[in-house]
């Protein structure tokens, strides 16, 4: 099924319930305020052909020209409805078997959390993707941009959830 004709479904974050990146969700590194915990996400009402899912945290307002990719996660199995707070985090086995991190932009799997510069506020867009197969043969070099440039001809469904953050 093309994309542009993908079933529609829900998602949202209860770290993000009021619109805004929590604390704990930012960066711990680079003079970060935060504790760099991926946030817990949850989607429903994905369409049944949905045989894998995958997860990514943008933010379309990075001073870079393209954007930043804060975390991706594919190969999440059909079943799997929900990643709990600090999924994204090294060795916590949080993530359903299979599911496998891509390189953020900052070259590296595993969840970066937001650092916007001290004053700007940036969106950050959690978006949930439904794919008719049950995985996707990714290089170990995959990007955000691979990632979904493969999933395309394989999108069921999209869902998208944003939340504003700032220093």
């Amino acid at each position: 099924m093309p994309f542009n004709t993908a079933t529609p479904f829900t998602v949202h974050s209860p770290d993000m319930a009021d619109g805004r990146v929590a604390r704990a969700q930012f960066a711990s590194a680079m003079g970060g305020p935060g504790d760099n915990l991926s946030p817990q996400i949850e989607w429903q009402g994905a369409p049944a052909s949905a045989q894998s899912f995958i997860v990514t945290l943008y933010d379309p307002d990075a001073p870079t020209g393209s954007g930043w990719w804060h975390w991706a996660v594919a190969n999440l199995p059909a079943s799997t409805r929900a990643l709990p707070r600090g999924a994204g985090v090294a060795g916590t086995g949080a993530l359903p078997p299979g599911a496998v991190e891509i390189n953020t932009d900052m070259g590296v799997p595993g969840y970066v959390g937001p650092l916007p510069p001290p004053g700007e506020a940036h969106r950050y867009v959690i978006t949930v993707t439904a794919l008719d197969v049950p995985q996707l043969d990714l290089p170990p070099t995959a990007t955000p941009a691979l990632l979904a440039f493969m999933a395309g001809a394989h999108t069921v469904g999209k869902a998208s959830f944003t939340a504003m953050g700032a220093r």
